[in-house]
C-alpha cells in the first residue's frame, strides 16, 4: 500500500508534502532493519496502520499556524511525524522515554527537512514546557495518561477546539472514559478501510484535569 492512500483522503497536499509522505516508506523500512520501530508485520501496511491512522486526528482537528503540539510516547514518530508533514505551520514536540526510538524520529525529521519537529528523550512528566494540544496513540489507559499532563497546557487559545488532548484509541472505551467530559469520534466515519472499523479519536478539553 503506497502513499496514494494519503492522497485519497488529503487530495490538496503540496508537492513537498507528497514527496515527504512518499519518503516515509523507505525511511522506516531502512530504520526498521536496525531498530524495531514498528511491528515487522506492519511494515507493508505502514501507510494505513501508522500514517493514515495518525492523520485521523487531522479529520477531527485542523491545527492553526503557531499551535504547539506535544506527542507523548511517540515511538518511531506516530502520530507526530505525519501530522507535522500535514501542518507545517504547527510546532510539534515528540517525546519518548526510549532513546533509540527518538534517534529514529530525529533522523526521519532531518531526512524530510521538517523544521517544525523537536524530538526529546525524556519521560513526559518531567517536561516543563507548555502546549496547546497533546496527542498520543494509546500509550496507556486514559486516567493514567491524564495524570502525566498536569501543568502542560497553555492558557492562550486560538484553535477551533479548546486546548486539550486528541488521543487515538481502539475498542470499547466505556469504562476507561467514565466520568470524563469528552468527544469520541469514530474513524470509520472518515476512512473506509476495514482497519478503522474500531478506531477512534478521543478529544478532551484541558478542563478535565488540573492544568
Amino acid at each position: 500500500m503506497s502513499a496514494d492512500l494519503i492522497l485519497k483522503y488529503f487530495p490538496e497536499l503540496t508537492e513537498t508534502q507528497k514527496k515527504q509522505f512518499d519518503a516515509l516508506e523507505g525511511l522506516y523500512a531502512d530504520w526498521n532493519e536496525k531498530i524495531n520501530v514498528i511491528s515487522r508485520k506492519d511494515t507493508e501496511s505502514l501507510y494505513e496502520k501508522h500514517v493514515l491512522h495518525s492523520l485521523g486526528i487531522a479529520q477531527i482537528m485542523e491545527f492553526a499556524p503557531g499551535t504547539k503540539v506535544l506527542d507523548i510516547g511517540t515511538g518511531g514518530g506516530f502520530p507526530g511525524i505525519p501530522l507535522a508533514i500535514l501542518f507545517p505551520g504547527t510546532q510539534f514536540t515528540l517525546i519518548d522515554s526510549i532513546g533509540k526510538k527518538i534517534t529514529v524520529v530525529r533522523a526521519v525529521a532531518e531526512a524530510l527537512e521538517l523544521q517544525n519537529v523537536t524530538a526529546i528523550h525524556e519521560r513526559a512528566e518531567k517536561l516543563k514546557e507548555k502546549f496547546h494540544f497533546v496527542v498520543s496513540r494509546a500509550v496507556t489507559q486514559m486516567p493514567e495518561f491524564l495524570r502525566w499532563l498536569r501543568g502542560k497546557f497553555e492558557k492562550e487559545q486560538f484553535n477551533e477546539k479548546h486546548n486539550g488532548v486528541l488521543y487515538l484509541k481502539g475498542g470499547d472505551l466505556g469504562e476507561e472514559l467514565a466520568g470524563l467530559r469528552c468527544e469520541v469520534h469514530l474513524l470509520k466515519d472518515h476512512f473506509e478501510e476495514e482497519f478503522f472499523e474500531t478506531k477512534k479519536v478521543v478529544y478532551l478539553s484541558k478542563g478535565n484535569f488540573a492544568s
